[in-house]
């Protein structure tokens, strides 16, 4: 495990500020697997945040703590919402 300088409080504060944006989310799901979608950022709680998918389709898990995004399991990356 890959020791990180971040607690939970900041890793809130960061996904906080990117409340109702979009981002694109990347999933690790363990073997050398990856799920990758955009979506919008849909909620921000105290133990847990929110991804709406753009795909309708989209059958993966889309709420996720705020661990997993600290130990890597989950990465946001801020993109540009289409004009």
């Amino acid at each position: 495990m890959i020791k990180t300088m971040s607690t939970i409080s900041q890793v809130k504060e960061i996904i906080g500020k990117m409340n109702s944006k979009e981002v694109e989310v990347t999933v690790n799901l363990g073997r050398n697997k990856y799920a990758k979608f955009t979506g919008v950022l849909s909620g921000v709680y105290p133990a847990l945040f929110t991804v709406k998918p753009f795909d309708k389709d989209y059958r993966g898990k889309t709420s996720y703590s705020y661990s997993e995004y600290l130990c890597g399991k989950v990465r946001l990356k801020e993109t540009a919402l289409p004009n």
